[in-house]
């Protein structure tokens, strides 16, 4: 897979942090779609176009599907907990490497980009209330523990969409680590969270569909996860807090993405996410102990 960059929000630096930490994780038995050195041995080519500079790295196609494009039927004879165990599985693999990682290049801080002096460049003033809910986050954020176990440099989008799955054995075979970035590893099985619903959103009672995601989806997400690396009991009781990270992160990216365009955000599109931060609504049925 060729790709070719030219948004103008990453630099060379990003873009070898990036690929680097590919690199590490595939030559230590993650399951990643490697980095493709070119002809001159770099990961990351690059050269001038109509006034920017374009990033080219090459990486290996992941072995597999995505679900997606297997109307999200899991594999024929396999129960579905395998799928969710093996998630839990892959992305502990990538955390428990992270712990030990020492980059040559450095990606940016959680807080380099989600502070409000940023977010006010984003988000315009008629969204004051959603900002002030970001801001009351931002601060709760600030007071989590910074531990080389809990905060590290972490995926950031690790969802069905990010990862092929191979239809004979289950194997997951993860890519696309364009948004990764120095986080809590809370912040991707909290992401695992937020995509999770879907798999149990057609069940008729929300304490059914609750029941389910805890005692069955997340529930196997970190036995998986265990039989990598450890999981911070503390930070694991905070699990809303960081599923409200995952949707400021979703927020930030629908108004980068429209700015990009030069367009507005549609309020529709962010309405779930404005209403469960602004309302103190917690999303997906997190409203019980874990």
């Amino acid at each position: 897979m060729l790709r070719i960059s030219a948004t103008g929000d990453r630099t060379e630096e990003e873009y070898l942090a990036e690929t680097g930490f590919v690199r590490y994780l595939a030559a230590n038995g993650a399951s990643v779609a490697d980095v493709v050195p070119s002809k001159n041995g770099r990961l990351v080519e690059n050269f001038p176009a109509d006034g920017v500079t374009v990033f080219v790295s090459l990486f290996e196609y992941a072995k597999g599907m995505l679900l997606s494009d297997n109307g999200y039927r899991y594999r024929e004879g396999a129960p579905l907990t395998e799928l969710f165990y093996n998630m839990g599985k892959t992305i502990g693999a990538i955390h428990r490497l992270s712990k030990v990682y020492r980059p040559e290049h450095r990606r940016a801080e959680y807080f380099d980009k989600y502070n409000m002096d940023y977010i006010n460049t984003v988000i315009s003033d008629e969204y004051a209330e959603l900002k002030a809910a970001i801001a009351e986050r931002l601060e709760e954020f600030a007071g989590l523990p910074k531990d080389a176990e809990s905060y590290g440099l972490v995926h950031f989008d690790f969802s069905d969409g990010n990862y092929h799955v191979d239809m004979t054995n289950g194997d997951i075979v993860t890519f696309d680590f364009d948004n990764c970035i120095n986080c809590w590893y809370m912040f991707d099985l909290a992401h695992l969270w937020t995509h999770g619903v879907g798999w149990c959103q057609w069940m008729q009672s929300g304490e059914e569909r609750l029941r389910y995601m805890k005692d069955v989806y997340f529930a196997t997400i970190l036995e998986g996860y265990r039989s990598e690396t450890g999981v911070s009991g503390e930070l694991l009781s905070k699990l809303p807090l960081f599923i409200d990270m995952v949707l400021i992160e979703g927020i930030v990216d629908e108004f980068e993405c429209a700015a990009r365009e030069g367009e507005d955000v549609d309020p529709e599109d962010i309405e779930d996410y404005a209403t469960c931060l602004t309302e103190h609504i917690p999303y997906a049925g997190i409203g019980v102990e874990l």
